[in-house]
């Protein structure tokens, strides 16, 4: 959890299914077992509760409540319908985070289609300076998570699930050290 502890950004860039959101839970969990605060948000909620914020002035600053603050994820960065209310709130928030905390971003988008996404390239340009300095981007190329080719158990109804003692247990700290700040293929 390096990463987090010195407020790194980490973006998951993925097709669909390919286990992006998994592993941002994970590493949130481990965040969050590891004695910090975080939260997990749909990218279009948090956009939407942004800009909720700004239309009933219900807050001063960009974030609802302690999101300026904590360890985030934000998964499906990507599947968006956005105002450019939205997306120079996004900016704010992500500007009050800058080397104070960490994000974790999962999206279908590699970082040249985000201009299309938010539609104002000087916004772009200064939110990716921002993001990028110091992350980890992390490219799934892979099979889906979800094997639409394995063929299903026609019995799988009749095996009882397994008793939590048999649940095998996971070394603690098995996670990947990723504080390197270099990107990954």
């Amino acid at each position: 959890m390096d990463f987090v502890r010195r407020a790194h950004n980490l973006v998951l860039i993925g097709p669909t299914g390919t286990g992006k959101t998994g592993i941002a839970i994970g590493l949130l969990r481990q965040a969050c077992l590891n004695g910090y605060a975080g939260r997990f948000y749909n990218a279009q909620t948090l956009f939407d509760e942004l800009y909720a914020s700004l239309a009933d002035r219900s807050t001063t600053k960009a974030a609802p409540g302690d999101v300026a603050h904590a360890p985030i994820v934000i998964d499906e960065l990507g599947y968006l319908s956005l105002k450019s209310e939205q997306v120079n709130a996004f900016f704010r928030l992500m500007e009050q985070r800058y080397g104070r905390v960490s994000s974790i971003i999962t999206t279908n988008l590699d970082y040249p289609s985000w201009y299309e996404m938010f539609g104002n390239k000087p916004l772009v340009d200064a939110l990716l300076d921002r993001l990028r300095h110091q992350c980890i981007t992390i490219r799934i190329d892979g099979r889906r998570c979800a094997n639409p080719c394995r063929r299903p158990n026609p019995h799988h109804h009749l095996q009882p699930p397994p008793h939590p003692s048999r649940w095998p247990s996971a070394p603690r700290n098995t996670l990947p050290n990723l504080h390197d700040g270099h990107s990954t293929r």
